[in-house]
């Protein structure tokens, strides 16, 4: 997401890096490559105008803070004023408080409708409130299994008559439905066509004027670029909607559509889509959204995405378990399959301040290094999981969950060799001493695909340290 366009934001940087201030004369080649960014992502043309007239007003006008760099500065202006353009805050979705609150989903064939509409609701029942959907899309082939299917995954019910009524009254016999359950919610899923048509609005006109919803929202493909921000204004010259679904966020995205529909339509973003799996929605944060483009990450999201998985109490067991050097093979593995909850390794490593900066092939590697790691984990007998020691004492053990998990022995050898010093580390660090500095290096900087970087030795010669191994048994055997 925006990696293309915070890589060239970075070459504006350094246009201004090593000035004294700021000035007409030396912004006027960051602001080009800026301006650059911006049209190569696909912003509107008449957003990007507006948006270097308003950094270089503010640039050019600012005062010098002592201690901040030019470039740093310039930074904070282009952050503001991006936050700006996509909306200053987040725009929450309407909550009457007479229930049920009636959402209109719409948008064009191919957007991602139908799944969107099932994520809403599931972001919906996290924030507890009780939820219908309602297939009124009855032109699409089997658009209404889609949905009722997704339902069932996501455990909320559907509302559905088939596919030969009439989609204004299954619109209205949905909200009546939802007032009969007691409901506090009911989205409307309604027909997508291939292009803007007269019968399509019409439609979507009669639907709003029986249903009457509290928000209207277009759910447009990210992928269009600035063409999302024109077909939002379309949409709301024609039938009124309330709010944006950017879906298809997390693919090779431009990022023109975030930043230009605010501006060119006048209607808010509420939410983005970033991934296939009905979990990934999420509110859009304008200021999370600017830092994401400015790699300056996004702790706040991966904050709220951590607490949507995690429980106090398996936190706190967890926490005794560390500093006690209980952590098991199981706990390790329980760790793995909540970040995978999360989102792909990719997903969360970016949200990190500084980390956005790591390539495709990085990532890669660390994804690989995490099924390699599941897979031998899943290799091991119980007994194993929970006492790490038996593997580090038996050859044979190791041998077996090699061949288990299609590893080599070296491998299962590394995992059980880090996996027992970074326990051994947190030991100490529990007691209230401090590891050594060999004891760092292999915990933390020796572990599943990495080396221990050059300075961290330990004490005394490397010739001595492979005599001390050899005499062990187990590791000293590999």
């Amino acid at each position: 997401m925006f990696d293309a366009l915070a890589e060239r934001l970075e070459d504006a940087w350094k246009k201004v890096r090593g000035q004294d201030k700021i000035t007409e004369t030396n912004i006027q080649d960051a602001l080009t490559e800026v301006r650059r960014a911006l049209l190569e992502a696909d912003v509107n043309l008449q957003v990007v105008k507006t948006f270097i007239a308003n950094v270089k007003k503010a640039a050019i006008g600012a005062e010098v803070i002592a201690g901040v760099k030019p470039s740093q500065q310039l930074i904070k202006i282009v952050y503001d004023e991006l936050v700006r353009v996509m909306g200053e805050s987040n725009a929450s979705l309407a909550k009457t408080e007479t229930s049920p609150t009636v959402i209109l989903m719409a948008g064009l064939q191919g957007t991602g409708k139908t799944t969107a509409t099932a994520k809403l609701a599931l972001y919906l029942r996290k924030e507890k409130r009780s939820c219908l959907m309602v297939a009124a899309d009855v032109y699409r082939p089997a658009a209404i299994n889609q949905l009722i299917t997704l339902g069932q995954q996501i455990n909320v019910p559907v509302f559905e008559l088939g596919s030969k009524v009439n989609p204004v009254n299954i619109a209205h016999q949905g909200v009546e439905k939802a007032k009969e359950m007691g409901l506090d919610t009911v989205i409307i899923d309604t027909a997508g066509r291939l292009q803007i048509d007269e019968s399509m609005m019409l439609e979507l006109v009669r639907i709003k004027d029986s249903i009457k919803p509290d928000d209207t929202l277009l759910v447009v493909d990210a992928m269009t670029g600035q063409e999302a921000a024109n077909l939002t204004r379309t949409f709301h010259e024609q039938i009124g909607i309330t709010g944006t679904i950017l879906t298809k966020m997390d693919g090779d995205t431009r990022g023109g559509a975030a930043l230009s529909v605010r501006q060119i339509s006048g209607k808010p973003i509420k939410f983005i889509g970033v991934g296939e799996k009905v979990e990934a929605l999420q509110p859009f944060h304008p200021d999370r959204m600017a830092s994401r483009i400015l790699n300056m990450g996004d702790v706040l999201t991966l904050v709220e995405k951590a607490q949507e998985e995690i429980d106090i109490a398996d936190v706190e067991k967890m926490q005794s378990k560390i500093l006690e050097a209980q952590f098991d093979f199981n706990d390790f593995l329980k760790q793995m399959r909540l970040m995978k909850n999360m989102g792909s390794l990719g997903s969360l490593l970016k949200m990190i301040p500084g980390m956005n900066k790591l390539n495709n092939i990085d990532i890669e590697k660390g994804e690989t290094e995490l099924k390699r790691t599941e897979a031998m984990i899943s290799s091991m007998t119980f007994e194993e999981r929970i006492n790490p020691d038996l593997l580090a004492k038996s050859p044979s053990r190791r041998s077996r969950i090699a061949r288990g998990s299609g590893h080599s022995e070296t491998k299962v050898g590394e995992l059980v060799k880090n996996f027992t010093r970074m326990r051994s580390m947190m030991q100490q660090m529990g007691q209230g001493g401090m590891p050594s500095m060999s004891d760092i290096g292999s915990g933390m900087f020796g572990g599943i695909g990495s080396q221990t970087p050059p300075g961290f030795r330990g004490h005394g010669s490397t010739k001595k340290k492979k005599k001390r191994i050899k005499k062990k048994k187990g590791f000293g055997q590999l």
